[in-house]
């Protein structure tokens, strides 16, 4: 895969999409996404579409890594919380940032494929966990929460989770669009709601869903 259609990427789908952050633009660039990609898929590493993995998921297309990156503005040294590790693309993108990951996945078989793909790039630096995020019951714990897939309705404890000043990327949504959302802990009961853009993507499992109504 040559740097070339990762510039591409970075030109043509991130950049035209309203991310403009240099520092993000430059870890996209310098993350190989296509060692994040299973085989047979791999042509299509930086192409603007999802991509299977194994347990019937999807990565993240390239435009919202970058849009969901360049909202949280990750800082070195912060600890960072993501829920839904995948093929473990946007732990790289994290810890490239400077970030210490926490990353938990509810699949063994994907766990396994994301400390794989890290493997060389972020030791010491991202954390792969096997766990349900739908039991987390942390409190003031992160600096960042990030969701890569999404709530079909709103769940407190990612926020909960977050240490004044903390914020959290979450897409909710249980009808489309969904809506990408930042939300920010600005004291112990106080969060604040901004609305980045609009999206599709899976629900995060175990997440409570909407009551289906028959009559």
């Amino acid at each position: 895969m040559s740097v070339d259609a990762r510039e591409q990427m970075v030109e043509q789908q991130v950049r035209a999409w309203e991310v403009l952050d240099d520092r993000i633009l430059e870890v996209l660039r310098e993350v190989p996404r296509e060692r994040f990609v299973p085989a047979p898929w791999r042509e299509l590493a930086y192409a603007d579409c999802e991509i299977p993995l194994p347990c019937a998921k999807r990565m993240l297309r390239p435009m919202i890594v970058g849009r969901l990156l360049q909202a949280l503005r990750v800082q070195p040294g912060e600890r960072v919380l993501e829920v839904g590790t995948g093929s473990g693309y946007v732990s790289a993108c994290l810890a490239r940032l400077g970030a210490r990951v926490r990353s938990l996945e509810l699949h063994e078989q994907i766990v396994a494929l994301a400390s794989a793909n890290l493997q060389g790039l972020s030791e010491g630096t991202v954390e792969v966990l096997c766990a349900d995020a739908m039991q987390l019951a942390e409190e003031s714990a992160y600096d960042v929460v990030v969701l890569t897939a999404s709530l079909p309705l709103y769940e407190p404890r990612f926020e909960h989770a977050l240490r004044p000043g903390g914020q959290l990327f979450a897409v909710i949504g249980a009808a489309e669009p969904q809506q990408a959302c930042l939300i920010r802990r600005a004291g112990a009961r106080d969060f604040t709601r901004e609305v980045l853009f609009e999206t599709v993507i899976e629900p995060l499992e175990h997440a409570p869903r909407p009551a289906i109504f028959g009559f």
